[in-house]
C-alpha cells in the first residue's frame, strides 16, 4: 500500500471502531431498556423506570450520531479495497480489524458479566434470558462479519455477504431506533414533566415561608397578603413561588387552624407516569411521601412541620 494512504485508512479504521462501540452499546442499552419496561421487576420498581428512560434517551442520541458515521466510514474502507488503495493483506487492515474484534470482545465480556451479575442478584429469569440473547445477537453480528471480512480471499470484489450485512444491519438499526420511541417520553412530554417538577419545588418554597410564619406567629396566615408582610417571604425570591413557565402565582389557601393547601395548574399527571413517584415528584420536607397530582388545576395539601410532633403523639395515644 502506498505510504500516502497509511494515515487515511488508519484514521478510517479507528473512527469506525469508535462508531461501532457507540452503536453496539447503544443498541444493547435500547434492547435492555425495552426488556425492562416490557417485563417489570418488583425488586427494581423504585426509580428503575426513570433510570431506564434516561439511559434509553442517551442511547438514542448516541445511535443517531454513531450509526451514520459507522456505515459511511465502512463504505469508504470498502471503496478503498476496490480501488486498490488498501491491499487485502496490508498490515493496517489485518491488525486494525483484529484490534476491532479485541475491543468488541472486551465490551461484550463486560456486558455478559453485568447481565449474569443481575441474574445472580435476583433478576427475573425471563429478563435474564432476553438480555443474554440480545448480547449474543449483537456480538454474533460483529464477530461473524469482521472474521469473514478479514479472511475473505477477494475483498476487492463485490460480495453478497457484505451487502447483506450492510443493508440487513441498517434495517435492524433503524427498526430498533424507531421502536425505542414507543418506550420513552417525547421531548414535549419530558419538558412538561420537568416544568411540573420545578413547580413542585416552588410550592415547597411557599410551604417553607408558611412554616416560618407559623413558627414566629404560632398560627397560619389567613391569606397570601398576610404572608407577604412576614420578613421571611422577602428572603425568598418571588419567582420561586410562581409557575416557572406562565409566571402565575401559586395560590395559598388556609383550610384550618393547622391546615393549608397550595394550588396551581399542572401539565402532567403523576398517576400516569411510569417513573417512580419518589423520583418523579418533589417530596415533603422531612418525609418520603410524594406529592402526586392530576393534570390541570390542583390543590395539594401543605405540610406543617411544627404540627408533626403533635400528630405523632396523638397517633400513639390512639
Amino acid at each position: 500500500m502506498n505510504n500516502k494512504h497509511n494515515a487515511k485508512y488508519t484514521f478510517y479504521y479507528l473512527l469506525s471502531l469508535a462508531a461501532l462501540i457507540f452503536m453496539s452499546i447503544s443498541l444493547g442499552m435500547i434492547l435492555f431498556g425495552i426488556i425492562n419496561k416490557t417485563i417489570p421487576d418488583i425488586l427494581r420498581l423504585y426509580g428503575s423506570s426513570n433510570v431506564t428512560g434516561r439511559q434509553m434517551k442517551f442511547a438514542l442520541s448516541a445511535l443517531f450520531i454513531s450509526a451514520p458515521i459507522f456505515y459511511y466510514i465502512s463504505s469508504l474502507i470498502n471503496r478503498g479495497l476496490r480501488k486498490g488503495e488498501l491491499e487485502k493483506d496490508s498490515a493496517i487492515r489485518r491488525w486494525l480489524t483484529y484490534f476491532i474484534i479485541l475491543i468488541s470482545s472486551l465490551i461484550i465480556l463486560g456486558s455478559f458479566v453485568g447481565v449474569i451479575n443481575n441474574f445472580l442478584s435476583g433478576e427475573l429469569t425471563s429478563r435474564f434470558l432476553l438480555k443474554t440473547a440480545s448480547v449474543l445477537f449483537i456480538s454474533g453480528l460483529v464477530f461473524s462479519f469482521y472474521l469473514y471480512d478479514v479472511k475473505r480471499e477477494n475483498p476487492e470484489q463485490p460480495s453478497k455477504v457484505t451487502k447483506l450485512f450492510f443493508f440487513g444491519t441498517l434495517i435492524l438499526v433503524i427498526a430498533i431506533f424507531v421502536s425505542a420511541w414507543f418506550f420513552v417520553e417525547s421531548p414535549r412530554e419530558e419538558r412538561q414533566r420537568r416544568v411540573d417538577e420545578v413547580l413542585l419545588r416552588n410550592m415547597n418554597s411557599l410551604e417553607n415561608a408558611v412554616n416560618s410564619y407559623y413558627e414566629n406567629n404560632k398560627r397560619l396566615p389567613n391569606d397570601i397578603e398576610e404572608l407577604k408582610s412576614h420578613r421571611y417571604f422577602y428572603a425568598q425570591r418571588f419567582e420561586e413561588m410562581v409557575d416557572p413557565e406562565t409566571k402565575e402565582p401559586i395560590v395559598y389557601q388556609k383550610v384550618g387552624d393547622q391546615e393549608f393547601e397550595m394550588c396551581a395548574a399542572f401539565r402532567t399527571s403523576t398517576f400516569t407516569q411510569e417513573e417512580s413517584p419518589v423520583i418523579a415528584t418533589y417530596t415533603y420536607y422531612d418525609t418520603r411521601e410524594p406529592r402526586e397530582h392530576e393534570a390541570g388545576y390542583q390543590c395539594l395539601p401543605g405540610y406543617l412541620y411544627a404540627a408533626e410532633p403533635i400528630q405523632a403523639k396523638e397517633a400513639v395515644l390512639d
